[in-house]
């Protein structure tokens, strides 16, 4: 009998430090996969990198119209940018205007 308990005393260390490996294999695979884990944070990043980038643009344009719109305002109307928006908008005009027509090939 004693060689059953010593093997039953050997099990019962063997058996927390399996527990242990297990857990911690539980842990480190989760880690690194799963909705939380690193692997999702780069993705993640990356995501986050494209949508400054086209935040930026977006931001860039904006100014580019706010500008546009600017000089358009009544309160500081330029002519010139008027006339060409007319021209551009509704396709109009004057009479002594040349229009050279070109072929895109």
């Amino acid at each position: 009998m004693s060689v059953f308990d010593d093997i039953r005393a050997r099990a019962r260390h063997i058996w927390f430090t399996m527990f242990g490996a297990l857990i911690l294999a539980y842990f480190s695979y989760h880690m690194f996969q799963g909705n939380h884990g690193i692997i999702s944070l780069m993705v993640l990043k990356e995501k986050v990198l494209l949508a400054e980038n086209i935040l930026s643009e977006t931001k860039e344009t904006h100014s580019l119209l706010q500008e546009k719109v600017s000089l358009m305002n009544s309160g500081n109307l330029d002519l010139d940018i008027l006339d060409e928006r007319t021209r551009l908008m509704l396709n109009y005009g004057h009479s002594n205007d040349a229009v050279i027509l070109y072929s895109s090939k």
